[in-house]
């Protein structure tokens, strides 16, 4: 599956990125994520469709705030989880209402908040 993204009201969720137009990994690196094929871990999540994961941003900058992940169990059912930079908390519940929305509609799974 291509990433999909998703309009979250005032924030704006997309797929990792690390290339020369838009780079994640410092803002990662901010919050402890320093594992340098973890954007291409996150990428393949998507083509094998075991992982899904969004950067919620800042939309006038692109700038990730905080990230989402799902992962599908194989029962009917999605782990939905993520995190948020300090001060973005708000981002990030506004992408995981956005996010639970997709994975009912657009994955047709029931999402489970780990």
């Amino acid at each position: 599956m291509e990433p999909i993204e998703i309009n979250a009201g005032a924030w704006y969720l997309r797929a990792l990125r690390a290339d020369d137009r838009i780079d994640d990994r410092p803002a990662l690196a901010e919050c402890g994520i320093t594992d340098p094929d973890y954007v291409a871990e996150r990428s393949a999540g998507w083509t094998a469709e075991t992982h899904f994961s969004w950067a919620v941003c800042e939309p006038t900058t692109a700038e990730l705030v905080a990230e989402i992940g799902v992962t599908p169990a194989g029962d009917g059912t999605a782990a939905i989880n993520g995190w948020a930079r300090p001060g973005y908390q708000r981002a990030l519940d506004a992408g995981l209402t956005s996010v639970r929305r997709f994975v009912e509609g657009g994955l047709g799974l029931r999402p489970v908040t780990s």
